[in-house]
């Protein structure tokens, strides 16, 4: 292999434009193992790279599911993929990920990938995250301090959310609502 294949491609301004409303963003060669039959990256592939960048998104908010002391957890209970081209190796992927909107016990998820080889979205997908107690089995509240990491870590990014006053006042749950996902999904 020579010293050319192995480079990487900067992102130029028009796709990394799509990566700058992501509160996490992860970026990662694509593996030649990843590669299927019909000579491009097989599909089920995209649904690993989402869940690399989810935990890249709950170790920014200090949220980890290998901490045995924590009761509550998180389950994924939905996701999808759109694919907007073909990936072949070589290349690097950039994945952007943020929380879209949430309620009493989940919470909605985005995820883009962009292709540094073609400058472009490669795909985009959405992923349900439930509240999980593991002492009692069953679905939880999101918990509070989880919600202010979550703004928080999204605030950061200068990203422009409105909380939805029609919060659960039994949780204190709030909805956030990204106000502008234009080009997104």
């Amino acid at each position: 292999m020579n010293s050319k294949s192995r480079q990487t491609h900067p992102l130029q301004a028009q796709a990394s434009q799509f990566l700058e409303t992501c509160a996490a963003v992860i970026e990662m060669p694509l593996p030649w193992s990843d590669m299927n039959a019909a000579q491009h990256i097989s599909n089920t592939a995209y649904f690993r790279y989402f869940e690399t960048a989810r935990v890249h998104f709950f170790e920014q908010v200090d949220f980890v599911q290998h901490d045995e002391q924590r009761d509550i957890g998180i389950v994924l209970a939905s996701i999808c993929c759109k694919f907007k081209i073909p990936l072949v190796y070589p290349d690097t992927l950039s994945i952007g990920t943020k929380v879209v909107s949430m309620q009493a016990d989940r919470f909605t998820m985005q995820h883009i990938v962009v292709s540094h080889k073609h400058q472009k979205v490669a795909a985009q997908g959405e992923a349900v995250i439930v509240t999980y107690d593991y002492k009692k089995l069953c679905k939880a509240s999101v918990p509070q301090f989880l919600i202010n990491r979550i703004e928080t870590l999204q605030n950061s990014r200068t990203l422009s959310f409105s909380t939805d006053s029609r919060s659960n006042a039994d949780t204190g749950i709030q909805n956030i609502v990204k106000t502008d996902t234009k080009g997104l999904l």
